[in-house]
């Protein structure tokens, strides 16, 4: 699983909040370290990517596992991601504003699942290969936003 911080890096994928948000990701990797030698509590970071028409919109976050059995987001207002939501008037909504649904598409998916798949396993759990991107023209304008 390539570090999560490169989603950062990946081509942009625009969608207006007033159109469905994405529920076919498909689990890219989830790697498994610890946030704290003495006490060994179990934490790492997943991926997910949804392959679209306009690219492919990663979303990655850190998780923590709070007790036996039980993982839960570390921070749900830091998922990364390439994915630019739309506001009424057309402009790229601020990290705050984009969180509620961001972590929409987080309840959505089968994450707790795979983290605990990675945990049994004992280490990273990797999915399928990485998906090829296509590259989006550098002039790409944002998604018009459906009245």
């Amino acid at each position: 699983m390539p570090p999560a911080w490169t989603l950062r890096a990946w081509p942009p994928v625009y969608r207006a909040v007033g159109q469905p948000l994405p529920r076919h990701f498909e689990h890219h990797g989830t790697h498994v370290f610890s946030t704290d030698a003495h006490a060994r509590t179990p934490a790492g970071q997943t991926m997910w990517v949804w392959p679209c028409d306009d690219g492919h919109v990663g979303v990655a976050w850190d998780w923590v596992q709070v007790s036996r059995g039980v993982v839960a987001m570390l921070d749900p207002m830091a998922v990364l991601t390439n994915l630019k939501l739309l506001g009424d008037a057309g402009e790229v909504l601020t990290a705050w504003q984009a969180a509620r649904h961001l972590n929409a598409i987080v309840v959505a998916l089968p994450w707790q699942r795979e983290v605990h798949r990675a945990l049994e396993g004992g280490g990273d759990r990797a999915a399928a290969p990485a998906p090829r991107r296509r590259a989006l023209p550098t002039t790409a304008a944002p998604v018009p936003i459906p009245r």
